[in-house]
């Protein structure tokens, strides 16, 4: 599914959004297999870069501080590199609605940017994307396959649609190798706990490791799908080595599906302790929820024989045995958590 771990061997990577949460994981999986790693991260605090997720390979791979908006940098950063995986952004829901611009700035016009580096600079290079199912909006029809209409109920949605189809296009254009990946709920070690900039899931396992109430929105009977880091992972690995995939994207899933009331019982058993509330959703949450979502992943399967692995409570066990080991690095005694 990856070509063989020797394939990564002494391969150029660059990794924008490297100090992130499924960026770090990905440098950590790549060094390991002896690729030479790049990573671009603006360490902004709002966002996800962290460098305790790059303990213990920080050494190893070429940290490279910089904005995915400085066109400057990107020009040089993008040469001679052999992939992109292009994982940098803006994720937050509320924040894009409360400051469009900056959302609009990373998640659209930097996206452009970085493809016209690519194309003055590095036209043979692969760029695997790493998009959202936030773009298809209220689901019409479930599971949601790529053939679903796209209909955003936030500014993020909507960017990130736009960042998709730049990549898309400039294959069909101008034959840069690109893929765009859909994820949905990627949860695992490295991700954003202290808020819920990044997740809402983050937030319920910094909740239950201090045995405070996980809040439920609504009635809880909204249904989800979520893929461990791990799997995430082995997809941009797969999509980035299989031909087939360039100039498409691709939904990511799982077979497990969920009720974020029954998310909430599951982590809270596996925890061995802690309790949850039903709260009614929040005005500025409600005007964008989306209700339930869950999704086909069966073209990318098809294309690259990708599965995930990781099942959830395995996932969840492993997740919270890591914020456990870790959690001064994530969050410290005066954050709201909120």
């Amino acid at each position: 599914m990856t070509a063989g771990v020797d394939a990564w061997r002494d391969r150029d990577i660059l990794i924008t959004g490297g100090a992130g949460f499924i960026g770090s994981n990905l440098a950590r999986w790549l060094v390991e297999r002896g690729a030479r790693v790049t990573l671009v991260d603006s360490l902004i605090p709002q966002y996800g870069g962290n460098l305790f997720n790059l303990s213990g390979i920080l050494e190893r791979v070429h940290l490279n501080i910089a904005d995915v908006r400085d066109r400057s940098s990107m020009a040089y950063l993008v040469q001679k590199r052999d992939v992109i995986f292009n994982l940098a952004g803006q994720t937050s829901h509320l924040d894009s609605m409360m400051d469009p611009f900056t959302d609009l700035e990373i998640n659209c016009t930097a996206q452009l940017s970085l493809l016209e580096a690519c194309r003055h600079n590095n036209p043979g290079v692969i760029v695997v994307y790493a998009s959202t199912r936030q773009m298809y909006g209220k689901p019409q029809y479930l599971p949601v396959d790529e053939r679903h209409l796209l209909q955003p109920t936030d500014v993020n949605g909507i960017n990130k649609m736009a960042g998709e189809w730049y990549h898309i296009l400039y294959h069909h254009v101008y034959d840069i190798k690109t893929v765009s990946l859909r994820l949905t709920n990627t949860y695992g070690p490295r991700m954003r706990v202290k808020d819920a900039r990044q997740t809402f899931l983050g937030v319920w396992l910094r909740r239950v490791i201090e045995n405070q109430p996980i809040e439920v929105f609504g009635d809880g009977t909204q249904r989800r799908d979520f893929n461990y880091v791990d799997d995430a992972v082995e997809a941009l690995l797969a999509a980035a080595m299989e031909p087939a995939c360039y100039g498409r994207f691709f939904n990511l899933g799982s077979p497990e599906v969920v009720w974020l009331r029954e998310l909430a019982e599951l982590l809270i058993e596996v925890n061995g302790g802690g309790r949850y509330t039903l709260t009614p959703f929040p005005a500025e949450r409600k005007r964008i929820d989306i209700g339930d979502y869950y999704s086909d992943y069966r073209a990318f399967s098809a294309v690259t024989g990708w599965q995930p692995r990781v099942p959830l409570r395995e996932g969840l066990q492993r997740t919270l045995a890591y914020y456990r080991a870790h959690h001064e690095h994530y969050w410290s005694a005066d954050d709201s958590g909120d």
